[in-house]
């Protein structure tokens, strides 16, 4: 490398150093408790070990007794997820962040930790049992599935689903990042971007999952049918008087039971819902309540417009 060369990339570190000082959330130059992306994907694998058993985290050996998989599985999620969730409160701590609903006000970080770990664990039968109507729903919206095995193996849509199930009560529990984290390692992989907060019941299927999105306030009802490239977002955001965006509110629509979504539809606004049982077509763009049991289609004589 001649002088020249050295010279220029001195320059050019220099210029980035400068830049890293006082750039709040883009670097966090000597913070220590900040969440790993690593260490909560491996939580992730483990969490789908147990509810996929054999499908994810290997094979299990037929001779080995399920309770020993399940307690060892158990074990190490209770010492990895606290430890992680107790270093996530207090990096959100020094960050000024709200403490989790569940805080009491004489918890230090472990303790707190420790607890909201133990809630969450306690989650995971209830979780697997609504992950289980989703392989059934998946199964039979789809003729092409030829078995629930296939489902769990193939289906991106399942796994996107899947993993909002795991980090929803995270979510709930007013745990800051992990869940974000776990739902952002679904979205690299199955195109499918689910908020963690938003609200889903059973019998969920996501058919081909590619581009959706479901905002953080959006609630789902039972036995709904979304294809790909469906958004259920917010309108625009509401602003204060100093031109900030307004945080917080339902932003996001409400989709009741056995309702069908088609491929890319978008719905938005906190205030729309649709009723249960209606059809929204593909390509609709739909800003304002559906009636129970209304289809909507882009009708071609009036410039594209929806038709209810």
């Amino acid at each position: 490398m001649d002088f020249e060369t050295r010279n220029r990339l001195a320059r050019v570190a220099e210029e980035l150093a400068i830049g890293y000082e006082g750039a709040g959330g883009v670097n966090r130059i000597g913070d220590t408790e900040l969440p790993s992306r690593a260490r909560v994907e491996s939580v992730l694998q483990r969490l789908l070990a147990l509810s996929f058993p054999g499908y994810f985290g290997g094979s299990i050996d037929e001779r080995a007794s399920v309770e020993t998989f399940v307690a060892g599985h158990l074990d190490a999620l209770f010492v990895e997820l606290s430890g992680i969730v107790a270093r996530t409160l207090r990096f959100s701590a020094s960050q000024g962040l709200p403490a989790p609903c569940r805080a009491a006000s004489d918890d230090d970080p472990d303790t707190l930790a420790e607890r909201l770990t133990l809630e969450f664990l306690d989650t995971l039968p209830g979780t697997r049992e609504l992950i289980k109507t989703d392989v059934q729903a998946a199964y039979e919206g789809d003729p092409a599935a030829t078995s629930p095995v296939e489902v769990v193996l193939c289906y991106p849509g399942l796994l996107a689903v899947a993993v909002h199930r795991l980090a929803h009560p995270l979510q709930r529990f007013g745990v800051p990042f992990i869940p974000r984290v776990m739902s952002e390692w679904a979205h690299a992989r199955t195109g499918t971007d689910i908020h963690p907060g938003a609200v889903i019941g059973s019998y969920f299927f996501i058919d081909h999952a590619t581009g959706v999105v479901v905002g953080e306030t959006t609630h789902i009802g039972e036995r709904v049918k979304l294809y790909q490239g469906v958004t259920l977002g917010a309108l625009s955001f509401r602003r204060g008087d100093d031109g900030a965006v307004l945080r917080g509110g339902k932003r996001h629509p409400t989709i009741e039971d056995e309702v069908t979504v088609y491929a890319n539809a978008t719905i938005l606004g906190g205030e729309t819902v649709i009723g249960r049982g209606a059809v929204i077509g593909g390509g609709c763009w739909v800003t304002s309540s559906v009636a129970p049991g209304a289809k909507v289609v882009i009708d071609a004589h009036t410039s594209g417009g929806n038709r209810i």
